[in-house]
């Protein structure tokens, strides 16, 4: 066990909408593929009105470098306007099994 827990260790859940062109673009392909490479879990879905949304759960570092990735880089076709963080919270597990593209 380690005292203190440096704050890159902690488990961080965090909701994310994104704002641009982001439907029609592989936007969540890309996203859920990203979200395996660095490890996270969590959701990523279209929205009625045009945005992708959905919800990042891991080690804070990670979730930090996803956040990232979804304001600036996202798919190859995509344009990102903004991308919106709400409802951060520290966990003491994780709630999802894998990262997974919903319909």
């Amino acid at each position: 066990g380690g005292v203190g827990m440096a704050d890159g260790d902690s488990l961080l859940s965090v909701d994310y909408e994104v704002f641009g062109k982001v439907q029609g673009v592989f936007f969540r392909k890309y996203t859920q593929g990203e979200a395996k490479r660095l490890g996270l879990v969590g959701w990523v879905q279209n929205t009625s009105h045009g945005t992708v949304q959905g919800q990042i759960q891991g080690p804070t570092a990670r979730v930090r470098e996803l956040q990232d990735w979804l304001r600036k880089v996202g798919s190859p076709q995509s344009r990102i306007n903004r991308a919106e963080f709400s409802n951060e919270k520290e966990i003491t597990a994780l709630e999802h099994k894998e990262f997974q593209i919903l319909k």
